[in-house]
């Protein structure tokens, strides 16, 4: 299997979750904001995606071993950032516009 094969399957496998999470990571970049593991689950919590903390950082744990994106401990906190692999599938993920974006509670605040 080549590896634009294989990522192309890791890119179909992703769920509207997975993109949000993707989407909301490189939105906070983009801000210059440091976006953690407890935003990531209150944005979810608040999209009625997830109820628990626990489901939130499984769907960021499989993000982080497909490398699409990298979690660093700053301050006491789990950050998370957007990898080159996980900007290509975010593009690839919105061009095919197969999920919508859903706003982030966190970086409206953060404005």
């Amino acid at each position: 299997m080549d590896k634009e094969l294989l990522f192309n399957d890791q890119v179909n496998r992703l769920q509207h979750h997975h993109f949000l999470i993707l989407y909301w990571s490189a939105l906070s970049e983009g801000k210059e904001v440091r976006y953690n593991i407890t935003n990531a689950f209150d944005d979810l919590k608040f999209q009625h995606i997830t109820r628990t903390k626990q489901t939130a950082v499984s769907h960021i744990e499989a993000l982080n071993l497909l490398g699409f994106i990298e979690l660093k401990d700053e301050s006491n906190r789990k950050n998370i950032y957007i990898t080159q692999f996980g900007a290509k599938a975010l593009q690839t993920l919105a061009e095919s516009k197969r999920f919508k974006t859903k706003k982030s509670l966190f970086l409206e605040v953060s404005k």
